[in-house]
């Protein structure tokens, strides 16, 4: 893990699309959008239904390697509202256990707006913490440093004719978009004009490989 530096705090970009807040002992993610393949099953596209175990199961994973004390997950983190009143029951377990084991707080996503029971945890529009914002879409006119979601960057790079994508961080100095973190979510190009508009020009995509962490310059 490799840490970097963002707003004066330093933070870890994890290769499955987490962050790590050493200081607070956090983990945050964004975009698991639990339940997206039930969601689908009701209007008759049938998915392999094992996206919200396999999720949970990343997450349990990455909380247990850095003894996390706090998990944010910021926002969509069911794919709609009755989201989690589906949930099957190894998957609302292991959620149970990971809500009990840390201060665990859902930031509300548009996917996830009014969502009931959520296996515990604190449900919170958006929250400061210690001078970071973390929301579910960023606010280009908010000056605060900011964390979020939403746009699921991937960075798409073509090397001796192969076309390659991979999840990433979009970052400049007052912004940072997490990769969507789920087992079944698509990507948007980190240079689309969207996440351009929402961040602003200047920004770098970040790739974490185990030992490094790559920088790529995001095209306006």
């Amino acid at each position: 893990m490799v840490p970097f530096s963002f707003a004066h705090h330093q933070l870890v970009a994890l290769p499955r699309g987490a962050l790590y807040w050493p200081a607070r002992r956090a983990l945050l993610v964004a975009d698991l959008h639990l339940e997206k393949a039930s969601w689908f099953a009701r209007f008759g596209q049938m998915l392999p239904p094992y996206d919200s175990i396999a999720t949970l199961a990343d997450l349990a994973a990455l909380r247990a390697a850095t003894d996390a004390r706090e998990i944010w997950c910021l926002g969509d983190s069911f794919h709609d509202a009755a989201g989690s009143a589906r949930l099957p029951a190894d998957a609302r377990a292991l959620l149970r256990g990971l809500t009990a084991a840390t201060r665990f707080s859902w930031i509300a996503g548009n996917h996830d707006a009014g969502l009931g029971d959520p296996c515990g945890g604190a449900v919170v529009a958006e929250a400061e913490v210690d001078g970071l914002v973390l929301r579910h879409e960023a606010d280009p006119a908010d000056p605060r440093p900011e964390l979020s979601g939403h746009f699921h960057p991937k960075l798409r790079v073509t090397l001796k004719g192969r076309s390659m994508a991979r999840r990433c961080f979009v970052a400049t100095r007052t912004k940072l978009i997490l990769p969507a973190f789920g087992a079944l979510t698509g990507g948007l190009d980190a240079g689309h004009p969207e996440i351009v508009r929402a961040v602003g020009v200047g920004a770098e995509a970040l790739v974490a490989l185990d030992d490094r962490l790559l920088r790529f310059p995001v095209a306006a």
